[in-house]
């Protein structure tokens, strides 16, 4: 299997994980309605499945290095297609919020797999080029999945997001049966992956890189929690026309993986991630503004966050591929204790976003902002760390 292949194999499972967090936020308030259950709670379902990403990925990263990647990957879309087609029978709040569970379980088995694939293939810039492949995925996933979900909420009703997403991962693993991947070097089953991780996890310049993708992130996520019952509620749209919202949001994040794509190798890793951070940090300053001086227009609030996705989506592949580059140890070890990272981030960025959920902006844009804030410390930090690396090597 060739880089090209690993490539494509890597950016259809992440697409596969990241659909799932996006796809069916136009149906929330129609789940609710289904479930008799109150729309804060349907709510809840984003933050279960990031923690459920969160749960597997430093045992999948561990049983990636000592049974292979692909049998790994294949049982975690297993458990995602099940729990995908499982979700649409569940009959109280408390049933769809466990199956969501276990739907992300799977889901980040998936993501941190994709990743490491795309480890094994690439390394330095060219890792943070591969890495904004996944991250073009990513803008599919979260922009235009979430169209598609609206549109089969508006056509099939919402049972029909998940069981699409169990067709998907079916389909995936089909796919992954054919296919040959290149043998790898058996890590050694009497060292301990726990310290191995918390050798990795004490590393300043890994742990500073990993810290600002995921606070990044982390600002996604916040506005995926909160937005739909905003724009729905406040503004008055339909699932229709906040699924259109994917489009722009899509483009943006487009946008920023194209430029760290096509110009990571000439400006170099930290200061496009510098840049990104920046942006994120532009675009939510300015989503509180509007948020808090134009309350009633929503052009100002989703027009700016399109700019923190821009940013976002340039200081993400850096991130993870400074942190990888700069971990301690080699393997899939770095790949998946920063997926880990990022996913406990996220699960508690939605936990707290979800007790924001109401129909003013202005908590969510104050919760995000403070995200871009620490993240932009967290890329000061690293070029700190830089800049002392080159002087001990001048010297």
């Amino acid at each position: 299997m060739n880089n090209t292949t690993t490539l494509t194999l890597a950016c259809s499972a992440a697409f596969l994980a990241q659909v799932g967090i996006s796809s069916y936020l136009p149906a929330v308030p129609v789940i609710a309605h289904s479930l008799t259950a109150a729309e804060d709670h349907v709510a809840l379902a984003l933050a279960f499945y990031l923690i459920g990403m969160a749960l597997p990925m430093l045992v999948c990263g561990s049983l990636g290095e000592r049974f292979g990647r692909k049998p790994v990957l294949l049982a975690a879309l297993a458990v995602y297609a099940l729990a995908s087609a499982a979700i649409p029978l569940a009959l109280s709040i408390e049933a769809f919020l466990s199956l969501r569970l276990i739907q992300g379980f799977g889901a980040g088995g998936v993501s941190v797999m994709a990743r490491v694939l795309a480890r094994d293939s690439f390394s330095g810039a060219l890792l943070a080029k591969g890495l904004s492949w996944l991250g073009m995925t990513f803008v599919i996933a979260l922009g235009i999945g979430q169209f598609i979900g609206s549109l089969l909420q508006v056509v099939f009703g919402w049972k029909s997001i998940f069981y699409g997403l169990a067709i998907g991962a079916i389909m995936l693993m089909g796919v992954l049966q054919r296919l040959e991947f290149p043998t790898w070097t058996k890590a050694d089953s009497s060292v301990c992956a726990w310290r191995i991780y918390a050798t990795i996890a004490r590393h300043p310049p890994f742990l500073y890189a990993a810290l600002a993708g995921g606070l990044g992130y982390g600002v996604i996520i916040t506005f995926n929690t909160c937005a739909p019952l905003i724009m729905q509620g406040r503004f008055e749209w339909s699932a229709a026309q906040y699924g259109w919202l994917g489009w722009p949001i899509s483009a943006a994040y487009l946008a920023g993986a194209l430029m760290v794509n096509r110009f990571v190798t000439r400006a170099g890793r930290l200061r496009m991630m510098g840049w990104g951070v920046s942006l994120v940090l532009t675009g939510t300053a300015a989503m509180l503004l509007g948020s808090v001086f134009a309350g009633g227009l929503a052009i100002l609030l989703w027009l700016p966050y399109c700019l923190a996705v821009l940013g976002q989506s340039m200081s993400y592949p850096i991130s993870l591929s400074l942190a990888n580059d700069t971990s301690p140890v080699n393997g899939a070890y770095a790949m998946a204790l920063s997926g880990f990272m990022h996913q406990l981030l996220a699960a508690l960025i939605g936990a707290m976003a979800s007790l924001l959920v109401s129909h003013q902006a202005w908590p969510m844009a104050v919760l995000c902002m403070a995200l871009a804030g620490a993240a932009c410390l967290c890329v000061a930090r690293c070029r700190e760390g830089q800049n002392a690396l080159r002087k001990i090597s001048s010297i």
